[in-house]
């Protein structure tokens, strides 16, 4: 086999590879989705400002239905963007900087962001991973389908 060959084909092979911000938002829309769903079995209440009491998921992190909605929302966005590599890039930074508010918000707060989606300690710990491994996904990432990393051709 000729080199010319052999390299066409680790060229194809790796334009076929998923970026590490593709993988982020498949594996983290899964598992948000799934605990989206889950979620509603320990708590479907939409209760908000001084009523919240969120019920414990696997009775360690808080959440209520519109935590639960949240969680829906944000799986479906990130397994909607996973296929692309420029879509999945953006997503995971910018999920990564949202969650990262959220989780600050949480901190100050104590025990709701914004006054509706409570949240104890592990939910801020767990925000703050959640956050750190989609910017650190997201910048590690090419964002370019191409196999050479630079801008797609122009027609």
């Amino acid at each position: 086999m000729s080199t010319a060959a052999s390299s066409g084909t680790a060229t194809a092979s790796r334009a076929n590879e998923r970026t590490p911000a593709q993988w982020y938002c498949y594996i983290f829309g899964a598992t948000l989705l799934l605990v989206g769903i889950i979620g509603f079995f320990a708590d479907a209440g939409f209760d908000v400002g001084t009523d919240i009491d969120g019920d414990k998921l696997l009775g360690i992190f808080e959440v209520s239905g519109i935590h639960n909605l949240i969680h829906l929302a944000s799986g479906a966005l990130l397994l909607a963007t996973a296929p692309r590599r420029a879509s999945a890039r953006l997503a995971a930074l910018g999920f990564g900087a949202v969650y990262l508010l959220v989780t600050i918000i949480g901190f100050i707060q104590g025990d709701t962001v914004l006054g509706i989606i409570p949240v104890n300690s592990a939910d801020n710990v767990l925000h703050v991973l959640i956050s750190v491994l989609a910017i650190g996904a997201g910048l590690a990432s090419n964002a370019y389908d191409d196999v050479r990393g630079s801008s797609p051709a122009r027609a």
